[in-house]
């Protein structure tokens, strides 16, 4: 038995290539990720698979390749065409700007989509020459995101994570992607897929069930026989690391230097990248407004403005820098004195241990962003705060906020009260000031990366037992022989099928479901022998069903059992305790949310009234079928009625009659060797609870349910009818020619 082994996949490797040729270097990175995935991916023989970060050679990717396995590491290839379509192109000109909220800023460009769909391709080859069946991938952040589908395919019941770092936008942000529905269908290769926040998992399962029309339960999701969950685990830092490089010597000489430039005045503090989506226009705007408002803190206030450099060859970029550049000349030259200087501008990356004492010495730090999906910086101040003391202003954008609920929360768009905030911060007492940062210390210790990568690996080898578990039920190679040999074998037989959803796929329009030639010729050839009572099952009206099936020598129940008829009569019988009181209250209920609700309508039956909302929005149709469910429960108890929610459909019947009573009549009349009942919503659950310990109940679609076994769609069911009447033929066939011998 192989070793069972995590593979890491991300864009970039944790170590950096500097150089070329001979003079190629291996630099480490000091990044939050490649941290916290160091616990895993030096373990036993776990690997790393990402782009190194320099473009090699074809004479010297062998020599990298010897160099980088030494510590785990395994490169993907990248050419300059492939680095500027794929990465700088499709993810950083496309869904960097489009998942963080600035559809303006997102260039459409198809080029660039077959760089971004080669690019994961190689990836995708190169796991696939190291890969093991056992093996578990987690894939990373969103320039893979057609990876875990690529995967998928060449290996189907491998173990595949998803994570993405960036947020995840609203469906009506995404659904402007041309490519959306294939991004999905790549995320949706994964096992367990994880954001930050719970609002990126709501808006990608929203946007799962509108384009790809996937559903699912809470936040589950089935596809093709698989249950993925999505779910949300928020990224920590190595809190003690960055407790205990606050205490070092080195960082004490860096806050010695800093209270040299910053004399006594009260310290605040930005760090970020170049990119438009931090909110560092927005902040300096914040603080001229607080400067202006606020003239006896001139003198008496510093601004360390640390902006990392990023992509300023870009013209948005390059747009940005200018700006912020002018903002703080701006500033500095309305405001600056002879002694004092309110903003001091780094335009440059600094080493730990000055970062460090930054944090140490500022009094206020401004973490603003516009948009983010978690944003480390503000969990790295609240480690370096040694003394407690200090106060984090954090943007309710960040996914941060979600955590660090003990930090002033703003809105960074209000400039005027974020700058209110930054002075209600700078005259903080102590005490409070200690009693927030305590809290935050605690749930940044507490929720630290390891935690996050041990949440993550234990959740996703839980989705695979789950999966395992849903296998049993489902119809496995084994139990299709067996229910085939049982029906062979047996001489009086009941078979129990629901139409819509069953045997038929919905449509739209109710009165489309019409019965095609091959569900006809299977219900043909299962009547044909006359060992088989086939009952058709349906919440349809009795006359509908007449006119798609009468001429089959089928038995039928309708209405969910108000109407049945048996093939040897020619008459419709109606169930005893049929109620209609209540129904007319029910219609004028019904109507008034049919006006409120474009695409819903009333279907009226014999004995029922049923609410359609097939055609309506989804999310409209799910909130006013919740809403019509709850006022009309309050009185149907009363009626001697009961509310039924299908399949986008909502319907009131009398709580005496259902499929699971009407079933009983034929249970009764006869001594079934072969029983089998397939069904696929809330109302066959009766059907199932009816059936004997030895029937075969079948579920279609996965939810919870009584039914022993599941096929995934009307398909499925019609495969398993005709490959029933196959067998049955073959053995007749058998047992004529052994009679002839």
């Amino acid at each position: 038995m192989t070793n069972q082994r995590t593979i890491i996949i991300s864009n970039r490797l944790p170590i950096k290539i500097t150089g070329k040729r001979e003079a190629m270097q291996y630099q480490s990175s000091e990044g939050g990720l490649a941290t916290g995935l160091n616990s895993v991916y030096k373990q036993k023989d776990n690997i790393w698979i990402g782009w190194p970060g320099a473009i090699v050679e074809d004479a010297y990717k062998q020599q990298v390749r010897d160099k980088l396995k030494e510590q785990n590491l395994l490169p993907v290839f990248l050419t300059q065409e492939e680095i500027n379509g794929f990465y700088e192109g499709f993810s950083n000109e496309t869904l960097w700007p489009l998942f963080h909220y600035f559809p303006s800023y997102a260039t459409f460009n198809p080029t660039n989509w077959n760089l971004y769909r080669t690019v994961n391709e190689k990836y995708a080859q190169v796991i696939l020459e190291h890969i093991r069946p056992d093996d578990t991938i987690w894939i990373h952040d969103y320039q893979l995101m057609l990876l875990p589908g690529l995967i998928r395919k060449a290996m189907p019941n491998i173990s595949i994570g998803y994570f993405q770092h960036i947020p995840f936008p609203s469906y009506e942000i995404f659904r402007s992607l041309p490519w959306r529905e294939e991004l999905l269908n790549g995320l949706l290769g994964a096992d367990l897929i994880g954001f930050h926040t719970y609002d990126d998992v709501r808006h990608f399962i929203s946007s799962v069930n509108r384009i790809t029309n996937i559903s699912g339960f809470t936040n589950e999701l089935n596809v093709n026989n698989r249950s993925i969950t999505v779910d949300s685990f928020p990224i920590g830092i190595d809190y003690n690391r960055y407790y205990q490089l606050a205490q070092e010597a080195n960082t004490y000489r860096g806050e010695l230097k800093i209270k040299q430039v910053t004399g006594d005045s009260k310290v605040l503090i930005s760090i970020d990248r170049l990119d438009y989506s931090k909110g560092i226009t927005h902040r300096l705007e914040a603080y001229r407004f607080l400067l202006e408002r606020h003239p006896e803190l001139h003198g008496k206030i510093v601004l360390l403005h640390v902006v990392v450099p990023s992509r300023d060859n870009v013209p948005k970029y390059k747009e940005m820098k200018e700006e912020m550049g002018k903002l703080i000349s701006d500033i500095n030259g309305k405001y600056s004195t002879l002694g004092w200087q309110p903003i001091h501008h780094f335009y440059r990356s600094f080493p730990p241990n000055i970062l460090s004492a930054m944090y140490k010495t500022a009094d206020v730090a401004l973490v603003t962003p516009m948009r983010d999906g978690m944003n480390l910086v503000s969990k790295e101040y609240v480690a370096s705060k040694t003394d407690e003391t200090g106060v984090l202003i954090l943007s309710e954008m960040a996914g941060a906020a979600r955590e660090l609920s003990d930090a002033v929360i703003v809105n960074p768009n209000n400039i005027w009260d974020v700058a209110e905030k930054i002075y209600m911060a700078l005259n903080m007492p102590v005490e409070e000031q200690k009693r927030r940062m305590y809290a935050m210390q605690n749930t940044v210790k507490r929720f630290d990366v390891f935690n996050w990568v041990n949440n993550f690996m234990e959740k996703l080898q839980e989705v695979k037992e789950q999966q395992k578990a849903l296998l049993t039920h489902t119809i496995s190679k084994e139990t299709q022989e067996k229910i085939h040999t049982t029906y062979a074998n047996a001489t009086r037989r009941l078979i129990l099928l629901d139409y819509d959803g069953t045997l038929v796929p919905f449509h739209k329009q109710v009165n489309e479901a019409i019965p095609d030639a091959e569900l006809i010729d299977i219900l043909t050839q299962l009547t044909k022998d006359p060992a088989n009572d086939v009952v058709i099952i349906s919440g349809r009206d009795y006359k509908t069903l007449e006119t798609w099936l009468g001429e089959l020598p089928l038995d039928f129940i309708a209405e969910h059992g108000a109407w049945y008829k048996y093939n040897a009569e020619n008459e419709w019988n109606t169930a005893p305790d049929l109620n209609t009181n209540g129904l007319p209250s029910i219609m004028q209920m019904m109507n008034m949310y049919t006006k409120r609700t474009p695409g819903a309508f009333i279907e009226e039956k014999s004995y029922s009234i049923a609410w359609h909302y097939r055609r309506v929005e989804k999310d409209l149709g799910n909130l006013r079928a919740q809403e019509l469910i709850s006022d009309v429960k309050h009185i149907v108890g009363d009626m001697g009625l009961q509310v039924l929610q299908g399949d986008k459909v909502v319907e009131v019947k009398s709580m005496y009659i259902n499929k699971g009573k009407a079933v009983k009549r034929w249970l009764d009349k006869d001594n079934y060797d072969f029983i089998i009942a397939i069904g696929d919503d809330h109302t066959d659950e009766d059907t199932f609870k009816a059936m004997p310990a030895e029937a075969y109940t079948i579920k279609v679609g996965k939810n919870i349910s009584a039914a022993t076994y599941f096929l995934n769609s009307y398909k499925e069911v019609r495969k398993l009818l005709h490959d029933l009447c196959l067998d049955d033929n073959t053995l007749k066939q058998g047992n004529k020619q052994f009679a002839l011998l």
